[in-house]
């Protein structure tokens, strides 16, 4: 029977259906629209009385005439606008129609008020929050680990950190906090905490990670700061054009000459060649800017045009390399000549800014990658393809190829002993310890064995300069109780049963030759940082030494009160100010037991025991 009804029911609705088809087409119209409400019936009035009208002839877009009633049908233009209002004069410097006309599409923006604000759709336009490199799941640290700290403290942090890191692992430490995704503390606006870590990380020699720290923001919240950070950033690695969108719209953010230079160069690229070469001649006729640094913006933008006009580089009468002419001399491939160039600490920014710039000659790369290497700038990894890539190249002399030649046999000599003896010899020199980072993977492939115990202490630290902790402690069975090999093995341990024995401690003081015994001063703060010693030995070695090791300071409270907290960013930075220098004799022991036993307090033991090796290796 229910299937009846439904049967029944579908019938119905096909009937239905078909006498509406036959009456006619279905009215959809709702009653509203089909029966209008009834209008009210106007009262008959007087005819309005005629009123003298203008014997002024009519013209087009005069306001049309009142209605009845009084009420205009058209809105009358504001007085000026036509009629008789003063009329609109434009001023005196305006340009004619044919000079609008020969105007580039910029300066007719800039004439009228036209230029953008905004280069991204509002849809994708980013927020100023968790601005950075390295998520949380990438290693980076917990976005809000600043949000609740004092402002004034984080901002004195990132403004002190002001230049290179002496540690390595310091360094790394350093990096990964200024590159992690963090929100601003409270009362501190993001654009401007972005400004100061990224002006930090160009401090430290890593303007690559600094160039994409900027790249997090888009151009239209540029200030002042983030701008000259991004600047420093792209001129370090060579890319002139990265920043072409923020000199678009931000011009007036900077008025010095490099900037001015900069935004022609950047209208070459987009087409306005005649504009960016007025504004070039015009610079190098009113001196804004030297005529040299001019010279090389002409012929970087000529690039970009017909390479009709040839320009001349003269470095005649230049006594000073700036990052300007360093970088567009690099991109260029201009020469630069001999004696500019800086000597002793102020030659390492070029030396990593070599490093970064895929335009440097390879052989300059190569021999720049010592200092990066030691810095904490390249890996291992990449030091060794640099040097393959020479090794393999055709372009340059065999002996140019020295040191690739050492550590392919580093590598591939048929025995450990030819092996260690091509290490041995990469380590002597000024540059041993970024040679120790290149050589570490080779160092581990040397076989444990006594015979080799003469130079278990290089490949340890070889090894321990890469992190290579696992292949290091294989050593542990073998090197003798307070040497120096065992000092680096008892601070790189990774867990360890109890502490060390004081009088191994003794005998490594005993044994060693270091300057001022700083060696043995760096491994009592090592193993006092990482709980490996007693506070009465930690007491004893001090007055042996000479230092108080928990005397307390201005920034060993800050950093002591931030690891109670377990604030590890915190740490972080703190650790990285710290460790501030240009050479490792500026580090002290006591600022490593605070940074050591820090680090290990919120959980960053790994770095801490790395700095604490690192300092023994170098000390």
């Amino acid at each position: 029977m229910k299937r009846l009804g439904l049967l029944l029911g579908g019938a119905t609705l096909a009937l239905s259906s078909s006498l509406a088809m036959a009456v006619g087409p279905e009215d959809l119209l709702p009653p509203a629209f089909r029966d209008p409400p009834p209008q009210a019936t106007p009262t008959p009035t007087q005819a309005p009385t005629p009123t003298p009208t203008s014997t002024r002839p009519t013209t087009p877009g005069a306001p049309s005439a009142p209605a009845p009633g009084g009420t205009p049908v058209v809105q009358p233009l504001p007085d000026g606008g036509g009629g008789g209002g003063a009329p609109v004069t434009l001023p005196t410097d305006f340009p004619t129609l044919e000079e609008l006309e020969a105007m580039e599409a910029s300066q007719v923006n800039d004439l009228f008020g036209l230029r953008p604000r905004f280069d991204i759709p509002a849809a994708a336009r980013r927020a100023t929050e968790e601005i950075g490199v390295l998520s949380l799941a990438e290693g980076g640290f917990a976005s809000a680990s600043l949000v609740n700290q004092p402002a004034a403290l984080v901002r004195a942090a990132l403004e002190a950190s002001d230049g290179p890191v002496v540690s390595r692992w310091g360094h790394i430490l350093m990096r990964r906090a200024l590159a992690s995704r963090l929100d601003a503390p409270q009362g501190m606006d993001p654009v401007q905490f972005a400004a100061l870590r990224a002006q930090a990380l160009n401090a430290m020699g890593e303007s690559a990670v600094a160039r994409a720290l900027v790249q997090d923001v888009d151009g239209s919240n540029y200030n002042r700061g983030l701008t000259d950070a991004a600047f420093d950033a792209y001129l370090t690695t060579g890319d002139i054009l990265g920043i072409c969108p923020v000199a678009r719209l931000q011009s007036d953010v900077r008025e010095d000459g490099e900037w001015q230079l900069l935004q022609a160069i950047c209208s070459s690229y987009l087409g306005e060649s005649r504009s960016s070469e007025r504004d070039l001649d015009r610079a190098l006729g009113t001196g804004v800017a030297p005529e040299i640094d001019v010279r090389l913006a002409q012929r970087y933008a000529g690039a970009a045009g017909d390479g009709g006009r040839a320009v001349n580089i003269e470095w005649d009468g230049t006594e000073e390399l700036t990052p300007w002419r360093f970088a567009l001399a690099r991109a260029l491939g201009v020469e630069l000549p001999d004696g500019l160039r800086p000597d002793g600490y102020a030659a390492q920014h070029y030396d990593i800014s070599d490093v970064m710039i895929p335009a440097t000659p390879l052989l300059d790369r190569v021999n720049a990658a010592d200092t990066a290497g030691a810095r904490g700038v390249l890996s291992a990894a990449a030091m060794v393809d640099l040097n393959a890539l020479l090794w393999a190249s055709d372009a340059y002399q065999q002996n140019e190829k020295a040191n690739a030649e050492l550590l392919r046999e580093a590598y591939l000599a048929s025995s450990a002993q030819g092996r260690i003896a091509a290490m041995r010899q990469l380590w002597e020199g000024d540059e041993s310890y970024g040679r120790k980072v290149m050589t570490a993977y080779a160092a581990a492939r040397v076989p444990v064995s006594a015979e080799n115990l003469d130079d278990a202490a290089g490949l340890i630290a070889s090894m321990l300069a890469a992190g290579l902790d696992r292949n290091a402690m294989q050593w542990g069975g073998v090197v003798p109780s307070g040497s120096e090999a065992w000092g680096l093995l008892a601070l790189a341990q990774e867990q360890r049963n109890g502490n060390v024995d004081a009088g191994d401690v003794d005998s490594f003081i005993d044994n060693d030759g270091s300057d001022g015994q700083r060696k043995s001063a760096f491994l009592v703060a090592g193993l006092a940082g990482l709980d490996r010693l007693d506070q009465s030995d930690l007491a004893d070695f001090g007055d042996q030494l000479g230092i108080n090791y928990t005397r307390e300071s201005a920034w060993s409270s800050k950093i002591e009160a931030a690891s109670v907290y377990r604030n590890q960013a915190l740490v972080a930075l703190l650790a990285g100010l710290g460790m501030q220098g240009v050479s490792w004799e500026q580090m002290t022991p006591r600022h490593l037991y605070f940074i050591v036993r820090s680090l290990n307090q919120v959980g960053l033991s790994a770095e801490a025991r790395m700095i604490a090796a690192e300092a023994v290796a170098r000390g």
